[in-house]
């Protein structure tokens, strides 16, 4: 606290004769409280007060302006100790992005040099750092004579805090910490550092030190960073977006010191992942950084035997509340959950952590070897596949499904092995998108519209021993049914169990492969014509060609919704064309048939199949009956809804088979772009 006599030289109005009166304000904090003593008095003419009070005021304005400008000079105060937040212009917040500061630690014997630095050349004015237990307690002593440019603190112990002395710029600072006698266990140096009065990044913490009643002797690491003209005196830190082309410092590193993967596949080279893992390894220690964009609610990764979730022990970062926790979980089989363990801090200790717009960050070290339901897992000499999820909402014991982000590595490795982890094939998963697609959208279309609208076109021409149109109906409907067949098989060779996932594209997706599996054996069995039971069959294969045609139109439209998929949300929309196309096919064609039937005494369709003789010929006509009338004009319309159906088709089929279409077109560009 001080304080600031202001003395003024007064004129008495009746005695003509001057006297001086001493004003004493008090500063709290460089702030101007309030009067202390001395009071105007009475016989003070107006204008002397007048001019009194015009001196106070420009007192006042010229403290301001040393306020703004010698903020806290002489360090942080002791009410900063327990949460490290400097009460700058009456509560300005702290940076919420990633700090360009780090604080660095190096054990030297029995004491740890702490070195604070900026990783892109940007001075700092002020700090307070502090040595803790990884329970919050503030522990060990700083060696004052060690370093130029700050003080100790005393918060609960003699000098067991760090502050500036004064608010000059500085590039970096040294101190020796010296810890507690008899003391063992990890130390994590927290601090605050600003960059500006208004600028500054509250808990920036160090790497966890191991102290021991041995000592120990870290290498020396240059933390000297060549100066750089072009550094803006304001620090404008990196904001993550996804598809960005800018430098994230996450990445810096990948396999060059860490291990990195992620999701989708090949988003670590282009630095747009959804959700990455990097591994980090020295010595015995095993850092993990996990990341995930699209406001994720959880992150995770796990170490498995396959390429396949079941029985892996995961490390998972999940947001509560405006942090983050790291528990362990193991995933399990049949249902693919991912239940914590009893005890969910096993073998894991949380370094770092942050929840940034819509991005969650941690890194969590993980001890060598563990033991997890009795299963142990040695990080040093066993090698592991990599998965990498991430999903947008989690339940009180474990994370939800992953809606993210997905992504298993193909080959097991060391994690202590750097190189590029290649992603597991999705080959088999894109063929059963494909060929789903051209059965249900292509074929089984084509066939129907032949079989309900075309019968009496092409009158007298057959292909093998057939009308044209039943030679070509039953022809697309076996290439349906083969289709479906071996996209299903292939699902499942995949899979290897049920999907885990919360939508119906699956159970719908069985229902339409049941139904089409039965639907030719049912054709084979049928009556002949003219028996009482063939209309019974005419009914039923009817309804079963187009019940089964419509759920698969519903079970492509959710499988635009699946992680695996990976599908853009514009597809939803060309299938909703599709849709419009087909329904507006079936009622010109249905228009067409009514007016040919009116013009003339033959009747174009009386009945789905009704005088399909076993010969696959129309009994009611014969080979020498003229086609129907406005024949011409319905082959027009087959041609072009065809057309339409082959560039939807092959549309989706290529957006399906170079999933995700994004990230393909921007290599396409990329590579063309490079060329020229």
């Amino acid at each position: 606290m001080l304080y600031l006599d202001i003395r003024c030289s007064l004129l008495d109005r009746g005695k003509r004769n001057r006297r001086t009166q001493t004003f004493r304000l008090r500063l709290v904090g460089g702030r101007c409280v309030r009067p202390v003593d001395g009071i105007i008095h009475p016989s003070i003419s107006r204008r002397d007060s007048l001019k009194m009070r015009y001196r106070m005021h420009l007192v006042l304005l010229l403290l301001g302006v040393i306020n703004m400008a010698w903020t806290l000079p002489q360090g942080a105060p002791t009410s900063a100790c327990e949460t490290l937040m400097p009460f700058h212009g009456g509560g300005i917040l702290p940076q919420t992005e990633i700090s360009p500061y780090v604080v660095s630690p190096r054990r030297q014997g029995n004491d740890v040099k702490l070195t604070v630095t900026s990783t892109v050349n940007v001075p700092f004015q002020g700090f307070l750092i502090q040595g803790r237990t990884p329970n919050g307690e503030i522990l060990g002593t700083f060696n004052s004579a060690s370093v130029n440019e700050g003080h100790p603190l005393s918060c609960v112990e003699e000098a067991d805090s760090l502050t500036h002395n004064s608010p000059n710029d500085k590039s970096s600072i040294s101190v020796i910490w010296k810890p507690p006698q008899d003391y063992e266990g990890p130390v994590i140096f927290n601090s605050t550092i600003a960059q500006t009065y208004d600028t500054f990044w509250v808990g920036v913490t160090s790497e966890p030190v191991e102290i021991t009643k041995q000592g120990a002797n870290d290498p020396y690491v240059n933390l000297s960073t060549p100066p750089d003209e072009q550094t803006p005196p304001n620090f404008v830190p990196f904001q993550p977006k996804e598809s960005s082309t800018q430098f994230d410092p996450f990445y810096e590193g990948c396999s060059v010191t860490k291990l990195c993967f992620g999701a989708p596949a090949g988003c670590v080279a282009s630095q747009n992942c959804k959700s990455v893992v990097a591994v980090t390894v020295t010595g015995e220690k095993y850092d993990f950084e996990l990341k995930a964009e699209n406001n994720a609610a959880w992150v995770g990764v796990g170490l498995s035997a396959d390429d396949k979730m079941g029985d892996d022990s995961v490390i998972e970062c999940v947001k509560k509340g405006t942090g983050v926790s790291a528990y362990m979980s193991e995933t399990t089989v049949p249902n693919y959950g991912s239940p914590r363990l009893s005890n969910p801090q096993l073998g894991i200790q949380m370094l770092n952590s942050s929840l940034v717009d819509g991005v969650i960050y941690c890194k969590v070290r993980r001890d060598a070897s563990t033991n997890v339901n009795g299963k142990t897992y040695d990080l040093v000499n066993d090698k592991y596949n990599l998965l990498i999820a991430a999903g947008s909402s989690v339940k009180a014991d474990s994370v939800s499904f992953h809606d993210i982000a997905y992504l298993a590595s193909a080959e097991s490795q060391s994690l202590a092995d750097v190189s590029a982890l290649a992603a597991k094939s999705k080959l088999l998963i894109r063929l059963h998108g494909c060929f789903m697609l051209a059965a249900w959208l292509g074929t089984a279309s084509i066939g129907i519209l032949l079989a309900r609208y075309y019968r009496q076109t092409w009158v007298g021409q057959q292909m093998f021993g057939k009308d044209m149109w039943f030679a070509w109906h039953r022809t697309l409907m076996f290439l349906t049914w083969c289709l479906t067949i071996v996209a299903f098989v292939l699902i499942f060779v995949e899979l290897k169990a049920w999907s885990g996932e919360r939508n119906p594209h699956a159970i719908l997706g069985t229902v339409t492969t049941i139904l089409c599996f039965i639907q030719p054996i049912g054709a084979y069995f049928r009556p002949h014509p003219g028996t009482p039971k063939r209309p019974i069959f005419n009914w039923l294969h009817w309804g079963i060609g187009n019940a089964a045609h419509i759920i698969g139109i519903v079970t492509l439209f959710f499988a635009v919704k699946l992680t695996k998929a990976e599908l853009p949300e514009f597809v939803d929309w060309i299938l909703v064309a599709y849709v419009v196309i087909h329904v507006i096919s079936h009622l010109a064609l249905s228009v067409l048939n009514c007016l040919a039937e009116k013009s003339g005494d033959n009747r174009v369709t009386s009945f789905p199949m009704k005088d399909l003789a076993g010969s696959g010929r129309t009994s009611g006509f014969t080979d020498r009956n003229p086609d129907a009338p406005f024949s011409a004009f319905r082959k027009f319309l087959l041609a072009v809804y065809i057309l339409v159906i082959i560039v939807i088709v092959v549309a989706l089929i290529v957006i399906t088979a170079l999933a995700p279409i994004e990230e393909a077109w921007s290599n396409l560009k990329s590579s063309v772009t490079n060329k020229n």
